[in-house]
């Protein structure tokens, strides 16, 4: 990997750390991409990798999708910014809002960080109350809302609150455990001044933990019961778990919406919805203020439109070949692990899986983070020199594609065999 040695040692110079995202890094450095094709990446010494990361679940439909890349070739020729309204917008808008009934009315914004800035923003600006309420491990976004006890890169980094952030912000952030619904109707027994409730549905950013039975429920009753605003951060789950996302996925109605990655297939889009009342309160006709400059441009819009319309199209056969992967690669693992008397936890759903090396079932922010990191730094070494790329970190998700096919799955599971030997 002499090429990707030499670009490191290029950005090292002039960017900090020689990465633009924490969660790039892994030692000694990271391999660097020159293309990208369905389920497949091209580094630039040559060597391809079938990809699991998946632009952290954003590729559902895997690398350069013809029609998304064909859409976004026709939007190229008649212009990338105007900074005025475009019926695309609205199309976008609309095809969201049937497949997520929740989501009344829907604001375009260009990120996940943005859109759980601006679903905070509205619930404090509806409810008249300062506090948050989220749980450990839910990352959403790297703002000082919530940038307290994150998933994602911060845990792996071990960042507990960002050095920055300001104290005043983060002591209105109160946290919970997840898969504890008792431990929030205690501390709302006891704080009265709590706007709203956030909560990735699916936890994707703690490797991966499932909610519950009856988890999410006891959370919609007790937001209910107490007036306020449940918040399903839906960045990662959205179309990924169903083409209505978790919510439909586990048939639970939250108060507002977020979505971004595989709303745009590769392309920076997000968005923020949720119930009339509450979306009315952005300006200009509200006084919750949200803007953007490039919010709602031609370029990721058209996208998003190419992005939903494909996956509506496909979805009888989207979804269900996803789940077979998946399940086939994680009843694979499972066995080989079992076989090797490896102590292992798989927690998986949908098209989304992550092996833990432990013994105790991986249920929240606290037990994810006694599984064996050494272990899965070689399991991860092993997987990327037999051309297996998933995320580098314990704390993130395996992510499946449409694009991986039955050799994608053989060959991923003869790999996966020998990281497991290498582990043991």
């Amino acid at each position: 990997m002499a090429s990707s040695k030499n670009l490191f040692a290029r950005a090292k110079k002039i960017i900090p750390s020689g990465i633009n995202s924490p969660v790039r890094y892994y030692d000694p450095y990271p391999f660097f991409v020159k293309k990208a094709k369905g389920s497949m990446m091209w580094d630039v010494d040559g060597k391809n990798y079938i990809d699991y990361c998946n632009a952290y679940g954003a590729l559902l439909l895997g690398h350069g999708r013809k029609e998304i890349i064909s859409d976004v070739k026709k939007q190229l020729q008649k212009g990338t910014l105007y900074c005025a309204p475009t019926e695309i917008e609205v199309e976008l808008s609309e095809l969201i809002s049937q497949n997520f009934p929740s989501m009344e009315k829907v604001r375009l914004v260009n990120t996940g960080s943005e859109a759980t800035m601006t679903a905070i923003r509205l619930a404090r600006g509806f409810t008249k109350k300062k506090k948050i309420i989220k749980f450990e491990g839910c990352y959403h976004g790297a703002h000082d809302y919530v940038l307290v006890k994150a998933g994602s890169g911060a845990a792996h980094i071990g960042i507990s609150v960002s050095e920055g952030s300001l104290e005043e912000v983060s002591k209105n952030t109160l946290v919970v455990k997840y898969n504890n619904s008792q431990e929030l109707q205690s501390l709302l027994e006891k704080e009265k001044d709590v706007a709203a409730v956030i909560i990735e549905p699916v936890l994707a950013n703690m490797g991966l933990v499932l909610p519950e039975k009856n988890f999410l429920n006891e959370v919609r009753k007790i937001t209910s019961e107490n007036d306020i605003v449940l918040i399903f951060d839906e960045v990662v789950t959205g179309f990924r778990m169903s083409i209505g996302g978790a919510q439909k996925y586990f048939t639970i109605k939250p108060d507002i919406t977020t979505l971004g990655k595989a709303l745009g297939n590769g392309f920076p889009i997000a968005a923020v919805g949720g119930k009339n009342e509450i979306m009315d309160m952005l300006s200009p006709e509200g006084n919750v203020y949200q803007a953007s400059t490039y919010a709602g441009n031609p370029i990721s819009v058209s996208a998003g439109v190419s992005s939903v319309k494909t996956m509506n199209k496909l979805q009888s056969k989207l979804y269900p070949k996803l789940e077979k992967n998946c399940t086939k690669l994680v009843s694979a693992i499972h066995d080989l692990a079992t076989d090797m008397k490896i102590p292992h936890q798989i927690n998986s759903i949908s098209s989304m899986f992550q092996i833990f090396f432990t013994d105790d079932p991986v249920v929240d922010y606290s037990s994810a983070k006694k599984a064996d990191m050494i272990k899965f730094k070689k399991l991860f070494e092993v997987l990327l020199k037999n051309g297996i790329f998933i995320a580098p970190s314990q704390f993130e998700t395996v992510f499946l594609s449409y694009e991986h096919s039955k050799d994608d799955i053989h060959k991923t599971i003869s790999a996966y065999e020998k990281a497991l030997k290498a582990v043991k």
